[in-house]
């Protein structure tokens, strides 16, 4: 059953967004060659307990960070560590923030000083996916047009939808119904009310769309090596249209 959430309530996951945005963007802005990805995680730990929040995924099903730090063909899951970050790279920081028992979930895609033309037209084709797809959070539309819209422009610019990982909707849990794929027939699938709230998230590799998860038990990789891209936002469907709760890229 898909939860749907009242004014009150939406302002409440609101609240915790506006901390996640300030958090994401204090975190991008600290991202350059040699920090290491567990100083990235300690910092956004701190930052949220700052602000009256708790990191969400912190000993979520026994994760061990703060922020989930995926780097290069790492997809997703990352867990924080000593791996430092080098020219060239790029890293998927996701974070997410409880604040009053609400939720909001987000992801960015950063690149570590200059990077290639492949892997900045793979940033820029994400993060548009992901701006189409929440445009498409508007009552009376279905799962299926959110899904379509990041399918149709990641694939039309050459790059390979994540099939097997998904979106999702949120609230006073990380994880409510349904789920969100990044791929599908617009049109279909449950139909978007005034109130529901989801985390849309596509998640794009330059090569194929195959991945495989790493021994460590989180840790998701494209399986050809190639590098992948990871946006999200937590977005709400109101009466004036979509609402991004959390706004991670505005200045």
């Amino acid at each position: 059953m898909i939860q749907r959430k009242t004014p009150a309530q939406i302002e409440k996951m609101a609240a915790a967004g506006a901390v996640h945005a300030r958090c994401m963007k204090m975190v991008s802005g600290m991202v350059r060659p040699g920090i290491t990805t567990a100083e990235l995680d300690l910092a956004v730990e701190k930052f949220i307990r700052s602000q009256g929040g708790e990191p969400t995924f912190k000993g979520f099903r026994g994760f061990p960070g703060s922020i989930c730090a995926s780097p290069n063909s790492m997809v997703v899951h990352g867990i924080p560590g000593p791996y430092e970050l080098e020219q060239g790279d790029i890293i998927s920081i996701d974070i997410g923030v409880t604040l009053d028992g609400w939720v909001a979930d987000g992801a960015s895609t950063i690149p570590v000083g200059e990077i290639d033309e492949t892997t900045a037209r793979l940033l820029e084709v994400s993060k548009e996916s992901l701006d189409l797809a929440a445009a498409q959070m508007v009552p009376g539309n279905r799962v299926g047009d959110i899904s379509n819209a990041v399918q149709t422009h990641v694939e039309a610019a050459g790059f390979s939808i994540i099939r097997s990982l998904v979106g999702h909707g949120i609230g006073e849990t990380m994880h409510e119904e349904p789920q969100i794929p990044n791929y599908g027939m617009a049109g279909r699938g449950p139909e978007i009310e005034e109130g529901m709230v989801f985390a849309i998230e596509p998640m794009v590799n330059v090569g194929g769309p195959e991945i495989f998860m790493d021994d460590d038990g989180w840790s998701v990789y494209s399986e050809d090596g190639s590098m992948a891209a990871h946006f999200e936002f937590t977005v709400a469907a109101t009466d004036n249209g979509p609402r991004i709760l959390n706004p991670w890229d505005e200045t």
